[in-house]
Formats: structure tokens, sequence, C-alpha cells
């Protein structure tokens, strides 16, 4: 492979980039380097000072973070080096100190191995079958022995890999499964700091997974595979079999530039009747090989910086002596990775690495000899050297799990064995009174069973005798029993039941249980009536572990059967009140603390409360789960018990709001800024909210559902219900009305803005515009809405909204009342009302359209509509609502008139037959009338040029016929307006006084043939209009109408309209509502 020397002309990109990298480090880490002495002349070659500067640094810190042991030609000693680049460089010796000083306080590299595990060849067949399932572990275990020191001097220890470097630092190949001659090919890359105490290691090991007996005996082949499961069967389940390793010094490997190193094979030749293979760490090379394989590595060193970029350079000067052969080639550089050493792939290619390693493999026998003298054999993890001679007559076995973890496996065999044993011939020739193996196993699991009890008793006998010495001692008694139950429980009962049908499992629960509970009911029985927090706590803890150990009996094939422990509660009964008391002193402690830290600062943009909300949860939290602990067996004291939970709940809930609210005054008391008290108040009211969400999930996390059940035959009916749902609905209308207050003290703030900007709104002169005028309101609602939504929840902040509103609504309302008379003052009324009901909608964000349109709103909108209107637009509305009024009559009470009207609109007349009036009031005191008709079209201002028409007066006629016809000239276009219509007033006629009203009919022009189409009219059919009198009242319309005092058109239209209802005012006679 081509060096860098090969291609100058590639040289000045990467320069350029190193230079720039170093002026950045420079301008950042340190101050500028001294300038280069006059009289010192620059090299004849194109670098500049600047970059002769650079890459004379560079030199540098090559030369002093060399890797590797030098060739033998190569020279040692890092001053001869450094002296040649001063030569090379013509620097001077003061600033080359300078510089040296510069480079020596850089940041160290970071190495980097390359490591390419290829094959082994000949390894030991540990599995049944006579092959194994080799893999391998790497890493590099750094800062172990001194400089120059050897591996061979740390204690021994085979699997360094697995048991002395961190996993995160382990490297595994793949498995290749039955195999003698595995081939990986796999490369890995390792970092490490230190190369001067760092050394590599290479674990070999045989996998091996859980399989049956069947299963190794169906791959049995000869006796050799029978002695291995023999030898399983002393082993601990799941444990691999070490195969070997290969330790590698990496401050002696020899690198010669950019050639590629050797690959590294370490060898051990297998001896007959050796069953594993002592570690070999030669003291004349710095390797090491324990293994049954040749293991073939082939490795190379990668140096890292901090800079990130690599620097390509070298030097331009007189021929370097062999000093210096080795400085720009494979040494580590400032600003990136630099490959020290390429892996040769294809064989051929490899290179020893020193004159001592050329001598071939080492051989294990003289090896082996040698070390087998000087210390003895290290014995295989779980196979004892001698087994000691067993009792006579003694037949136990242990329940401790810390004897019997990770042995299923012998014990399983050991048992089959025994099976199998009293089955043959010879057992029952020689022992022939032998009672049944089912009964021997049995009876030696009871006496164990004992024995460890008590030992296990003896082993937490207190140190000092005292009562809650006495009591702890007695809680680790329990929690061991429950912890070898579970482990019995899993493992062992399986292994019994299946080989010899003992159910061991209940046998040590039926004897433990026992022997428990005599012992705790002493317990409670010394400790007496009086309980004091220290002992209640200790004695919580023995009840909830009893609680679990007679979980356990449910597994029991006798859980049907009287035990010791049954009803065992009763022993902690008096214990209950100081159990109850220390959960709420507690709690209680909690919240004064939680509220005393608080600074009332929202937890994030999402989470609106403060840091005691959260507190506070987690305190109801945990007294909800200590009430799922306790969950007492007896119903009516559960049900107790369960009140007295919820009311210190409660009582904790209140006396949070007095601390959080208390809080809040303090922190605002020192503050100036309105704005910060403020935020606090928000933050405290979120913190109520969410109290309040916390509190209502408590029948769900008592469960007061399936307590109902409980104690359904024990309390009346409805006990439950008004009990605890009443101390609930109680708390929560507290914390209800605490969050209300707070509320209500925040809109009070908003409100006076609001009051003032609206005053200022009617105020405004009339050239503004209605738009304008409302502007400074809708920017001040707007900032303070905003920053309202930012700081509180969801809920509280709708309840700000519908206090606002109603509060909006009112000065509306009492604006507009003084407003009555100016329409340009309620036009702008109007439109604010308008602006604000968006606002305060926020397109779906805010409050809802029902809880926006009251029934305040709605009569507002409908007077600021109104009074906003001008004269002739409220003459208009009045005949509407006059035509929906005469719609909505169908009572013939005052009479009724008939008439038929069309419209031709090629000659733009109106053509009214009046035809007859029927069932008029008699007015006269001769108990007729003298009725007639007056005709006009209203209103007034849309038709100015028409004038009233009459009929002919009728003589004590109360169904006079008239068939009169009368025309109007008039264009279409104010017929079809709305409101414009015929307005048809029936008169009694007085020779002396005025005329007296029969009524009124109003015909709307819109309706009439023709006008309501474009066709010319028909036949046009008649009309029959029921009389109708003016609202006795008084009209909203002619209210306002009145008030306008300025108005001519208006006080005519109102004096016409009074007299109208003066004259229907003075009939006995009212028109139905």
């Amino acid at each position: 492979m081509a060096t860098l020397l090969s291609h100058p002309q590639q040289r000045p990109p990467f320069l350029r980039q190193a230079i720039k990298i170093r002026r950045r480090r420079v301008r950042d880490l340190q101050d500028p380097p001294p300038q280069m002495a006059p009289e010192i002349q620059p090299p004849s070659h194109h670098f500049s000072p600047e970059q002769r500067a650079l890459l004379y640094e560079d030199a540098l810190y090559t030369v002093l973070h060399r890797l590797g042991h030098p060739e033998p030609n190569h020279v040692t000693e890092a001053s001869e080096l450094l002296r040649y680049l001063q030569e090379a460089f013509h620097v001077e010796p003061e600033e080359h100190q300078q510089t040296l000083q510069r480079v020596r306080e850089l940041e160290k590299p970071i190495f980097c191995l390359k490591a390419t595990v290829k094959q082994a060849k000949g390894i030991l067949g540990k599995d049944v079958s006579g092959f194994s399932d080799p893999y391998c572990l790497l890493g590099i275990e750094q800062g172990v022995g001194v400089p120059g020191g050897s591996p061979g001097s740390r204690h021994r220890q085979k699997a360094v890999v697995r048991h002395t470097i961190p996993e995160e630092e382990t490297h595994r190949t793949q498995v290749i499964t039955q195999t003698l001659n595995p081939v990986w090919d796999e490369t890995f890359i390792l970092e490490f700091e230190d190369i001067t105490n760092a050394s590599f290691h290479l674990d070999m090991w045989d996998l091996d997974t859980v399989e049956s007996v069947r299963q190794k005996l169906g791959e049995l082949t000869d006796l050799h595979g029978l002695r291995r499961i023999f030898k399983e069967a002393r082993k601990d389940k799941g444990q691999d079999d070490f195969l070997g390793n290969v330790v590698l010094r990496l401050q002696v490997l020899t690198l010669t530039g950019w050639a590629s190193p050797p690959v590294r094979t370490c060898a051990a030749e297998r001896t007959s009747g050796t069953p594993w293979n002592p570690a070999l760490r030669p003291t004349q090379t710095e390797a090491s090989a324990t293994s049954s394989s040749n293991s073939s590595i082939s490795g190379g060193l990668i140096a890292e910086s901090h800079f990130g970029q690599p620097l390509a350079a070298e030097l331009h000067r007189a021929p370097p002596p062999p000093a210096a052969a080795c400085v720009p080639r494979g040494h580590p550089a400032r600003g990136g990775k630099h490959l020290l050493g390429r892996v040769a792939e294809s064989p051929g290619c490899h290179r020893p690495l020193s004159a001592r390693h050329t001598e071939g493999p080492i051989r294990l026998p003289p090896v082996h000899g040698a070390v087998a003298g000087l210390q003895p054999p290290l014995p295989e993890p779980g196979v004892p050297q001698q087994l000691p001679p067993a009792p006579h007559h003694q037949h136990r076995v242990p329940v401790d799990p810390g004897s019997a973890q990770g042995r299923t496996a012998r014990l399983q065999s050991l048992l089959r064995v025994l099976v199998q044993m009293c089955k043959m011939k010879a057992f029952g020739e020689l022992c022939p009174n032998t009672a049944p193996l089912p009964q021997l196993v049995t009876e030696a699991l009871q006496t164990g069973t004992t024995e460890w009890f008590h030992l296990k008793q003896q082993h937490h006998q207190p140190m000092v005798q005292g009562i809650p010495e006495a009591g702890k001692a007695l809680l680790g008694l329990v929690q061991d029993v429950i912890g070898d139950l579970h482990q019995c429980q899993r493992t062992w009962d399986k292994i019994f039941h299946n080989t010899l049908k003992i159910h061991l499992f209940s046998m040590a629960f039926r004897e433990l249980q026992w022997l428990v509970a005599k012992r705790v009911q002493d317990h409670t029985t010394v400790v007496g009536d009086v309980v004091s927090p220290e002992m209640g706590e200790s004695l919580f803890q023995l009840y909830i572990s009893l609680k679990e150990l007679c979980q356990l009996r449910m597994s029991s094939s006798e859980r049907d059967g009287v035990l010791a422990l049954d009803n065992f509660h009763r022993w902690f009964q008096p214990a209950i009140p100081s159990w109850l008391q220390k959960t709420y002193n507690e709690a209680l402690a909690r919240v004064q603390r939680a509220v005393q830290m608080d600074e009332l600062v929202p937890l994030g943009e999402l989470t609106k409360h403060s840091t005691s909300a959260v507190d506070l949860s987690t305190c109801f939290a945990q007294i909800s789960h200590t009430a799922r602990q306790l969950d007492w067996p007896d119903p009516e004291e559960a049900f107790m018990i369960t009140v007295k939970f919820v009311e210190d709940t409660c009582r904790l809930a209140l006396v949070y709001c007095s601390l959080i609210k208390a809080r809040a005054r303090e922190l605002s008391s020192g503050q100036k800024d309105q704005g910060q008290a403020a935020n606090m108040l928000c933050v405290v009211v979120n913190d109520m909210e969410q109290l309040r969400l916390v509190i209502g999930k408590l029948p769900a996390q008592l469960a007061w559902e399936a307590l109902e059940q409980r104690v359904g035959a024990v309390l009346e009916q409805g006990q439950l219900q008004n009990t605890l749902h009443a101390q609930l609905q109680s708390a929560l209308a507290g914390l209800g009305h605490e969050i209300r207050t707070g509320v209500r003290t925040l809109a009070e703030q908003l409100e006076v803005g609001i009051a003032k900007h609206i005053q200022k709104l009617v105020g405004v002169r009339e050239s503004v515009l209605p738009e304008d005028a409302i502007l400074p309101l809708m920017k001040f609602l707007e900032v303070e809405l905003c920053y309202m939504n930012t700081n509180l929840v969801q809920e509280n902040f709708s309840s700000l909204l519908t206090l606002l509103w109603t509060h909006t609504l009112t000065v509306l309302v009492e604006a507009a009342a003084s407003q009555r008379s100016s329409s340009l003052a309620s036009n702008r009324l109007k439109i604010a009302l308008q602006n604000l009901e968006i606002c305060f909608h926020a397109e779906g964000c805010g409050l809802p359209p029902k809880a926006l349109h009251t029934a305040t709103f709605q009569a507002l909108q409908r007077d600021l509509e109104l009074q906003a209107a001008s004269s002739r637009e409220l003459i208009r509305k009045y005949f509407c609502s006059r035509i929906q009024q005469q719609a909505e009559t169908t009572s013939e009470e005052l009479g009724a008139v008939t008439v038929k009207a069309s419209y031709r609109a090629s000659e733009q007349k109106l053509r009214v037959e009046l035809l007859s009036a029927s069932s008029l009031l008699p007015l006269d005191s001769n108990g007729s009338s003298d009725p007639f008709v007056q005709l006009t079209l209203e209103p007034r201002h849309e038709f100015p040029e028409l004038a009233a028409r009459e009929t002919q007066k009728h003589k004590k006629d109360l169904h006079p016929l008239f068939d009169e016809t009368f025309e109007f000239l008039v264009p279409a276009e104010p017929c079809r307006k709305a409101g414009a219509c015929l307005l048809l007033t029936v008169l009694d006629y007085d020779t002396l006084g005025a005329d007296d009203l029969e009524g009124e009919a109003f015909l709307p022009l819109r309706e009439v043939p023709g006008l309501s189409g474009s066709e010319e009219p028909g036949e046009v059919p008649q009309t029959r209009l029921p009389l109708t009198y003016p609202a006795p009242n008084g009209d909203p319309i002619l209210q306002l109408l009145e008030g306008r005092k300025g108005d001519r058109e208006a006080q005519v239209f109102v004096r016409l309209r009074r007299h109208r209802a003066k004259q229907a005012s003075q009939h006995a006679l009212r028109p139905a509502p």
C-alpha cells in the first residue's frame, strides 16, 4: 500500500485544512504563539512561517505520543528525535522549549486496537457429543501492573474478560456450534487510554445450554460422553466451559510504518488425561496462551485526538537518520484518527513482531509440567475435590434457597438415582426392612425444615435484648421464611413431586406457618395493648409480611384446612390506632414541608401547578397504598378504618389550602410587582384544582365498591353512602369554595379595567369610528386573557371567563341604559358586544355559545339593536312587529275586515277593494256603531306623496258592507321592503267628539299578488284580517322614539301611536296577548 510520500500533490489541501483547525484551536485555547526569531531563515519550500510553526507542533506531538516497541534499528529515546526535529526545522532552543511545553499541555490521544479473530484449531470437545460450541470474549484490561511489568505478576485468574473487564467494554464473537475448528473472521475496535499498562485479553468459552437428561443420552456416543454427563451433573446449570485465553501486552507491539502487522498465533496442544489446561504466561515473551486451540488474532492500533481532522504532511530537509525513520510513519498526530497498522487478510503477508516470536507455537507438555510443579492445579468450579463421608442413617434435604440455588439438575439426578437404586434387586436383598423411599425423604424434609427454622432463628437473634430488637429479629425471620417458600414453590416442589410424588411446598408451608405463628403470637402478647409509634412501625411491617405469607396458602394443597395463622389479624388490633395516627402525622409533616419549600412557580408550560401539588398527590397516593396494604379482614372494622382514612385525607386537603394561601401571602408581601402576585395566585388556584382532582379519585383508590359489598350484611342500608360520600362531598365543596374565591379575586382585578374601558368607549368623540373606539378594550382583554390562559388550568380559566362575562354584560347594560337617546353611543356598544362575544368564545377554546347567550345577553342585544337604529329604522321595525302580531292573531273578538288587494306592475298601481267588516264592537251608547275605514300606506317616510283614504260612514251597523275600491299610484320597490304595509284603521264616527277606535289591521304589501312575483295577478283572493289593538304596556320602540326629542318625524309618529293606544285603553275589552 502506498504511503503519503507517493502523492506530494495532495498535500496542500490537507495542510490548509489543518492550518485552519490549528488557528481556531490556538485562538480559543491559548495565547498566540510567539513570533519566530527574525534571524532564523525559513527553509526553502513553499510553507509559510505560520504553517511551519503548526507543522512543527504536530511533529513534536507525534514524537511525544509514540506507540509500540521500536525495532532494533530505531532509537528508543525521545530526546534524540526531538533534537533532530529542532535541527531539521532550524528552531532556536528557547522557542523549541516554549513550543514543547505548549504541546505537552495538550490533551492526550485516545488509542484504539483493531483486532480480527480469525480461527481456532483442535479445541477441546466439552459437550456430550464430543464437540463444543465455542465463542470468544475480547477486552482490554487497563491499569494492571507497573510499566514494563508483565500480566503474569497479577494474581492468577482464568476468565479475565468475563470477571474483570466491565461488560460495556467487552466484545463477543458469534457462537460456532458443534465444531472443534471454528472460523470466525470477525473484526472489533477496542478503545483504551493508557497504552503503558494496557493488556489485550481474549477468552474462549464453550456455550452450554439447558438440556434434559434424555436429550443428552440421545447424543451419547462413547464412555467419554457418559463421563461428561456425570461431570455436568456436578456443575451449575447453564455454566459455560472455559477453553483458554490469549494475553498481549500492547506496549511491546512493534509498529513498522504503514506495513501490515503479523497475525498473532498462540497455540497450546492437548495432553491426554488433562481435563483442563492451566494459564500459560511465558516470561520470555509478553504474550500468554491458555487454550486448547490455535487462535489467530491480527491487530492494528489507532491513535485519536479531540481535534477531529487528520494532518497529512511530511518534512523536507536533509534525509532523516535512522533515529527519525519512524517519526512520520505510524505515530499519532493531533487532528483525527491515524491508522498505524493495517490488517492483512491474505495469507503470506504475516510478519513476526520480533525475533522472539519466530520460533513457532509454544508446546504444552514441558510448560505444563513446569507450571504444575510450581503450584497445585486449580479445581474446576462446582466440582469438589473430595466428597466427605455421609453420616449413617441421615437423610436431609435443606430447604435453604441459598444452598440450593443453581443445583436443581444435580438434585433431580440424585433423586432419580435413588429411585432407581431402590428398585434394584440387590438393594432389596441388602436392605430388606428399609422403609419406602418417599417416607424416608418426607421424614428427612420435615426434620430439615424444623432445623433450618431454628438455625435461622438463631441467626436473627439480636445482640441487645429488648422488645424493639426482638420485633426486628422476628420480621427478618418471617421474611426469610417467605423467601424460602417462594423458592420452594418455584423450584424444589416440582422436582420432588415429579420424582417421588411428594408435595414439598405443602409440607414446608404447614410446618413453617405453625412455627411462625407461635413466635408472632408470643411477641404480640409481650408488646401488649399500648403500642408506641416505633413499635407500631415494626408491627405493621410484620403484619404485611404475615399477609404475604398467608397468600401462599392459596398454592397449598391443604388450603381448606385450619392453620395456626388463621385470623392472625386479631393479634394486631391494639396497633391499629398507632398505625392510623402515624400515617396522618407523616402525611401532615410532608404536606407542611412541601408547602414551605414551594416557590409557587409552575412546573412547566403544560403542568401549571407547583411542586407542593405533586408532593400532595404523592402523599395521598401513599395513604391509599397504606390502606390497600392494611386490607383489614373484618368488614365492620375495615369500614371504620376506611372512614378514618377518608377523614384524614379530607382534613389534609383543607389544611393544605390554608397553608398554600398563607405561603402565597408570605411570598407576595415583599413583592412590588402586582404581576408577580397575580402569578402566585394563579398557581395557588391551580394547586387547589389539582387537589380537587386527586380527592375525587379516593373512591377508586380505596375500593369503595368492594368495601360496600363486604359490609352490606353488617351495616345498615345507606350508612356507607351517608358517611363516606358525605365526607367526600363536604371536602369537595370546601375545595370548590376556595377555588371560586381565588378565581373571584383574579376576576375582580380585571373587572376594574373592563369597566374603565367601557366608560371610555361611551365618551369617545363622535368623529372616531366605532371599530377604532373599541380597540383599547379589545387589546386589554387580549393581553389579560392570554396571560390568564397561560397561567391557569382549563377548569379555572373557564370559571374566570364566566365571571368576567357576567360582569361585562352588567357593565354594558348600565352603559346602554344611560345612552338610550344616543344612537351613536348605542352603536358603539352594539359593536363592542359583538366583538366581546367573539373574544370570549375564542373559536371554541373559551366559553361555549350556551354560556354566552344568556337571558341578559339576549335582552341587551335586542336593546342595542333598537337603540343603535335610526328613527325611520325604528318606525320600520315597529310596523314589522305589528305585521308579526297580525299574523299571530286568530281571534276576531274586535271584529274583522275583508279586502282584496293586487298590484299591476305595468301601471305601478296598487288596487285595494275593501269589501266589508264584521263583528265590530258597539262603541255608541245605543249599542251600535257608525263605522268607517281609513286606509294608509305605512311607513309614511316610504310613501310621502300618498294621502290617507277613507270609506263612507255606515250608520248603526256592526257588519257594514263597504264594497269600495281604492287605487294607489306607487312604485313596486318601496312596497317590497320589510315593514311596508296597508294600515286599515276601523273607526266609530262621533259627531261631537273624537272618533273612537274599533281596531287596526295590517296587510303586508310584499305578500300582495303582483308584488310577490313577476307575473300579472289573475283572480285576486279575498283576505280576512282580524282587528287588533296596540300593546297595552307600551312598545319599547315607541319609548326610544319618544326619547329623541330633536327628531320631529319621530315625535309625530309617537303622538299618533300614543293616541291610538289611548283610544284602545278606553274600551273595556282588551285584546289577548
